[in-house]
Formats: structure tokens, C-alpha cells, sequence
């Protein structure tokens, strides 16, 4: 879906941006903190702005601002914002891309299997899907990440993923620290290993905004009637989320509508406005 794909990387080439303009000379060019620019520093200093009438160190209103413009996609559409919009999102798919490429094989192109035969299996050494037994408990650690953030966030100067965010090491290039490089090469490696391995597992901003999958009025639907579950639309999944048609509004799902792209049956999958 080449709409997607554009939105996507002209939200990293904005976040490129929005770290070049900090190595510009002149005091004018710093423009507030990278930090200001993310929508979850609005959660990480929601506290203490509250409580003190100021915002952590490196945050401002502006981030309330970008929080809310996520928030309102989400409300429309669910996690739409991390499967069209976000930055680290496009990265993790690029380097999963990558990862294929160097393998020297892909998954299964759209269009080589029949609507009534099954879909083969990726071919692609990598990146790899981990077995569910390991999977499943990891899916938990995002929701973990978020808690422990929200109740650090009553007890620190700086946001608490300051140090260690990897939005700032991929896109402010300021790699001033040895756990900033290996915040780095930690997010390369495993997302060339397993595709969207940080929203998988790691993202609080996704963990926030998994309830908003169960009550966006704009999603897919699957009609049983023309769906014969042959398993394109789970191949084609980043998330790998399982029996996709059955789990339209999967806490993980975001919103990428790869599935309705790949599906080769008319209007098994339609996306519609509807009641949650």
C-alpha cells in the first residue's frame, strides 16, 4: 500500500529533521528539546505538570499537542497512528526489509496464490516469528514498561526514557552516551531479527494505545461467507497476529490494512465505520 509507505517515511524524514535542526548553529535552531517533539513525553511529564504547574526537563506543551493529535486518530481509527504514522514504526519496517533482502529470499508476493488455495509459509530466514510460548508472555512487557514509566515519572527531574529512548538514538543524532549506541544498535539488531520487535514488545505509546482498538468506529470487518481462511492476510501480518479475520480488533493490530491489500477474495475484509 504505497499511500502508506509514503506516509510513513515522510514521518522519518520529519523526524530526521527534527533532530538535524539541533546541530545547526545558532540558538534559534535548537527550537525546543527532541524530546518535545513525542507524544508519549505528554504521559512521561503528565504528572508533574499536574502536581507542580511545569513539565519534566527536555518536555513542553508541545508535547500535549502532539499527544492529542495521536489521540484523535485513535479514537477514529485505533492504533492507526503507529501503522501510518510513526517514525520508528517505518524504521522497523525498513530494517525488517532489510534483513530479507540480505537473506537472499522474501516472503510470498501478493497475487501468486489463489483465492481458493492456502497460502504457502514465508520463505525468509528472517526476520523470524518467535514460538508462541515466548511470544505471548513478551506481548505483556510493553504494558509493563508503561506502568513502570508512569510511576517513575512522579520521582525523576528528566522524562524516564530519556536516557534510553530509541527514537532519540535513531533520529537526533546525538549518540552522546555508550548506552545511547547501544540503545541503538540493540533496536537494528533485533528489529532486523523480528519485525516491529519494539512495538511488539517494548512500546509504551502502543501499550496506550491498544484499548483505543476496541472502541475506534473505523475498522475492518470479515464476511465468513467469502473469507476460506486461506492465510495470506497472517503472512502478510508485522504483527504477527494469528487468524487475522477472526482478530480485527486485536490489541496489537495496527490498523496497517495490509491484510485487505493482500486478501484475494472480493470484500471478505471491507473497512467500514461501525459500533464498536
Amino acid at each position: 500500500m504505497q499511500i502508506r509507505k509514503g506516509m510513513l517515511w515522510f514521518g522519518v524524514i520529519g523526524a530526521f529533521l527534527i533532530g538535524l535542526r539541533h546541530l545547526l548553529p545558532g540558538e534559534a535552531a535548537s527550537g525546543g528539546s527532541f524530546d518535545a517533539f513525542c507524544p508519549f513525553g505528554a504521559i512521561e511529564t503528565l504528572w508533574a505538570y499536574i502536581t507542580r504547574g511545569q513539565t519534566l526537563k527536555s518536555t513542553s506543551l508541545l508535547n500535549f499537542a502532539m499527544l492529542g493529535g495521536v489521540l484523535a486518530v485513535s479514537l477514529v481509527a485505533g492504533r492507526a497512528f503507529c501503522g501510518w504514522m510513526c517514525p520508528l514504526g517505518a524504521a522497523q519496517e525498513g530494517l525488517a526489509s532489510l534483513s530479507r533482502r540480505l537473506g537472499g529470499k522474501k516472503r510470498p508476493v501478493r497475487g501468486k496464490h489463489s483465492a481458493a488455495s492456502p497460502a504457502a509459509k514465508p520463505v525468509a530466514k528472517l526476520p523470524v516469528q518467535l514460538p508462541a510460548g515466548v511470544d505471548r508472555p513478551l506481548r505483556y512487557a510493553k504494558y509493563l514498561v508503561l506502568a513502570g514509566i508512569i510511576i517513575a515519572s512522579a520521582f525523576t527531574v528528566y522524562p524516564p526514557l530519556h536516557a534510553f529512548c530509541p527514537a532519540r538514538a535513531v533520529f537526533s543524532f546525538k549518540l552522546t552516551t555508550g548506552l545511547m549506541w547501544t540503545v541503538l544498535v540493540t533496536f537494528i539488531v533485533t528489529s532486523m531479527l523480528v519485525e516491529r520487535a519494539w512495538c511488539k514488545y517494548l512500546c509504551p505509546l502502543g501499550a496506550g494505545l491498544a484499548v483505543f482498538n476496541k472502541i475506534s468506529p473505523l475498522r475492518l470487518s470479515a464476511d465468513f461467507q467469502s473469507c476460506n481462511h486461506c492465510g495470506r492476510c497472517d503472512i502478510e501480518c508485522s504483527m504477527d497476529i494469528q487468524d487475522v479475520p477472526d482478530n480485527l480488533s486485536h490489541a496489537e493490530c495496527i490498523r496497517c490494512l495490509e491484510c485487505l491489500e493482500t486478501c484475494a477474495r472480493k470484500d471478505a475484509l471491507v473497512l467500514k465505520v461501525t459500533k464498536p
